[in-house]
This record gives C-alpha cells, structure tokens and sequence, in this order.
C-alpha cells in the first residue's frame, strides 16, 4: 500500500468585505503556488480596527497540501 505524506502551513487572508472573504482569499493565492491542497481549517478570526471602525476581516488557517519530491 502506497503512504503519502502531507505538510501543513499557516497562512492570514484578510478582507475588508468579510471573514469569509478573507479566508477564501488565502486559499486561492496559496492554490497559484501549491499543488494537491487537501484541508483548511480555519483556527483564529479577527479584525484590524481604526479610529472604533472595523477596517478589515483576518482569518487564520491551517492548509494541508500532498508533499511530493517531483
């Protein structure tokens, strides 16, 4: 039976819009470089705040991907 090994990396999106946004947007940016994404979990919300405004949407995420030596 064939084993994989898979690593996982932390990446921040962040969005003025929403979490949602912000999360979905550190996926994408990351899916340009990386093959064989597998799982995101998302471990931390918050929010940049300016003047008592909330300015942006941050979303924490842990993304695994298939390593490979090709």
């Amino acid at each position: 039976m064939a084993s994989s090994v898979y690593k996982i990396i932390d990446l921040v999106g962040s969005s003025e819009v929403s979490w949602e946004e912000a999360a979905k947007g550190a996926i994408e940016t990351a899916s340009k470089s990386l093959r064989d994404l597998r799982i995101a979990e998302i471990v931390k919300l918050d929010m940049k705040v300016e003047e008592g405004k909330v300015v942006a949407y941050r979303a924490r995420v842990k993304l695994s991907f298939k390593y490979s030596t090709d």
